[in-house]
This record gives structure tokens, C-alpha cells and sequence, in this order.
């Protein structure tokens, strides 16, 4: 059946002893994973609710990538440790693990011929890996300061690479050399009272057809210390490197664009969390306001949309995941 966010609710409330910070269905949608501050990888079997955590990090794991089959998870942790791990073992342990970067691991990602993992960190840099044997193939080094996300384009030759400053460098994945440069100035600010910039993409996708992509944080920021802004997810014309739409809320809620996710059938998921508590936002690709919303409850720190197109998952402060079905109740 078609989604209809409209009548979105929660309908599995996973609960774990740690808060989380990121979550992934498998590809084959039999599982759900969440990263957490306990440095353990939990796994849920949706249909029986069975629970299994993974052990191997040693800080809190920040995010989740898998093979295209779905029988390789790959997890990256504030160590800077990347572990690969079997999605479906009945007890996983860790069948390798590399330390990739010096500093926090922010984001990886699996390009879509599912040849490659990039990863990016608080060492200013971009990496990419071979996924079938963890060895290393290039380095991506151009940004002065944290990078906090990095997403291929759909043609997988390319790489996008979004910082604390918002500053974004396109990367010729298959040579390592850097295309150009764009800013998104709604993406971040400089406090002069705390003498810091504050924000950067806290989440980056794009659309199949690669056009268009989109970045999620704070905008608004009147507190850099107390993270005090509102959501935003910026819309960017892949071309030009412009922001061609802004997706806000229409009451102000305060927070940030924590993760999202284009459904295929048309509209925009995002997930927020802050200070205004925890929503799940959906916004039609042509639209600033959003044409739903569901007040979660707690702070979302991520988002995933399962297989079936009709779940999300999100992970929470309050130490749960939570499941939501865009559909009517049973």
C-alpha cells in the first residue's frame, strides 16, 4: 500500500540502557540496528523482538552502513574505528576492524555499486575503503575543519562532503581531486559571543536522479553553546550548488535536523531533536512548511526508512528506537 504520513504513529517502542545516536534497517529488512552511547551495535529481529548487542567499540558509535546483499554491516565509532561485522550472525563479533581516522568517525556511507565505504571525521578528512576487504583506496583532504558528513552521488563517481561550517567540496571520486566548493549559509553561524561556528549538515541524501540533494541541521542559532535554533533542512540544487528550497517548521520548534530520508513516493522525512523535544517532519520536495508532523516524545538523533517503505526507525535519547508505521493503525 501507499504511505500516508498523515496518519504516521508509533507502533514498537525497542528499549535499550543506553541513549542512541544512530539506527539502520537491513537492506533486507529483518532487522533493525542502533548505535549507541554504551559503545554497543543492538540488533532487533522485528518480527520476534529478539535482541542481541554487538561489542567491538570503544566510544559511543555514531553510524551504520551495509553491504547491498545486507550481510555486511560496517560501523563507525567517536574511537575512529571502522568494524566490519556478519548483519545476520546469531552472536556477531567483529571480522574486522581498521583505525580509520584520528579522532571521531561523523558519517560512511556505501556507494551504490556497493564496491566502496567513504567515511569522514574530526580529522578533517575523507576516506575511501574497498567494503570487500577493508583495505584503504584514497584520501580526500581539503576541509579546515570537522567534516561531518559525506554522501556519494548517485552516479558513484562522485562524493559530497558537508563540514561544521557548511561548507561543502564535490570530489571526483575516482581520482580524489576536488570539483569545486559551495557554501549553505543557513546551515551555520558564527557565535561572537562564544567565538565558535555552530551547525554544519547533521544529515546528507540524495535524490536517485541526482539532482537535487539535501542537508539537515540548525538554523536560527541565538545560543551556540545551548544548541538554541530551529530545524532546518536545506534543499540544494546539485548544478549550481544553491539552495533552491528551505524546509522549515511552521511552528518554530527548536532543535535540529538530526536525519532524513526522500521517499520515493514524493516527500521529504526528517527527524528532529533539541530543546523542542522529538518530531518526525514531512515536507513535499516544493514546499518551505511542512505538511505533517508527529511529536515523538524524546529528542531523535536519527532516522532510517525501512525496505517496505512504509517504517521509520528512530533512535533516541531516552535509550529507545522507535518504530512508525505511515499507515492506518492495526
Amino acid at each position: 500500500m501507499p504511505a500516508d504520513p498523515t496518519l504516521t504513529h508509533v507502533t514498537k517502542t525497542l528499549t535499550h540502557t543506553s541513549s542512541f545516536l544512530s539506527c539502520r534497517f537491513d537492506p533486507t529488512g529483518r532487522f533493525v540496528f542502533g548505535g549507541a552511547e554504551d559503545f554497543k551495535v543492538v540488533r532487533w529481529e522485528l518480527a520476534t523482538g529478539t535482541k542481541v548487542e554487538l561489542s567491538g567499540h570503544d566510544s559511543w558509535v555514531r553510524a551504520l552502513a551495509f553491504s547491498a546483499n545486507g550481510e555486511t554491516l560496517v560501523t563507525g565509532g567517536h574511537d575512529g574505528r571502522l568494524i566490519w561485522w556478519s548483519a545476520a550472525a546469531e552472536a556477531p563479533t567483529p571480522l574486522r576492524t581498521i583505525q580509520a581516522h584520528q579522532g571521531w568517525i561523523r558519517s560512511i556511507v556505501v556507494s551504490p555499486d556497493g564496491q566502496w565505504l567513504a567515511s569522514c571525521g574530526n580529522d578533517l578528512k575523507v576516506k575511501l575503503w574497498n567494503l570487500a576487504d577493508g583495505s584503504p583506496i584514497r584520501e580526500f583532504v581539503g576541509h579546515e575543519r570537522h567534516v561531518y558528513q559525506v554522501a556519494f552521488h548517485p552516479d558513484g563517481k562522485q562524493l559530497l562532503s558537508g563540514d561544521l561550517t557548511a561548507k561543502f567540496l564535490h570530489w571526483d571520486a575516482e581520482t580524489g581531486k576536488q570539483l569545486r566548493s559551495f557554501s549553505i549559509a543557513s546551515l551555520s553561524k558564527y557565535d561572537p559571543g562564544f567565538m565558535a561556528d555552530y551547525g554544519g549538515p547533521y544529515c546528507l541524501e540524495f535524490l536517485p536522479d541526482g539532482k537535487r540533494c539535501f542537508a539537515g541541521g540548525i538554523t536560527n542559532v541565538s545560543n551556540a553553546f545551548a544548541g538554541v535554533g530551529n530545524p532546518i533542512v536545506s534543499q540544494i540544487e546539485w548544478e549550481s550548488g544553491k539552495d533552491v528550497v528551505t524546509h522549515l517548521s511552521k511552528a518554530s520548534i527548536q532543535g535540529t535536523s538530526w536525519g532524513l530520508k526522500p521517499h520515493p513516493e514524493g516527500f521529504l522525512i526528517a527527524a528532529t531533536g533539541g530543546q523542542g523535544g522529538g518530531h518526525l517532519f514531512f515536507w513535499k520536495f516544493d514546499q518551505k512548511d511542512e505538511f505533517h508532523s508527529l511529536n515523538l516524545g524524546n529528542t531523535a538523533r536519527d532516522l532510517a526508512l525501512h525496505p517496505d517503505g512504509l517504517q521509520i526507525a528512530t533512535a533516541h535519547h531516552d535509550k529507545n528506537l522507535r518504530i512508525s508505521l505511515m499507515g492506518p493503525k492495526a
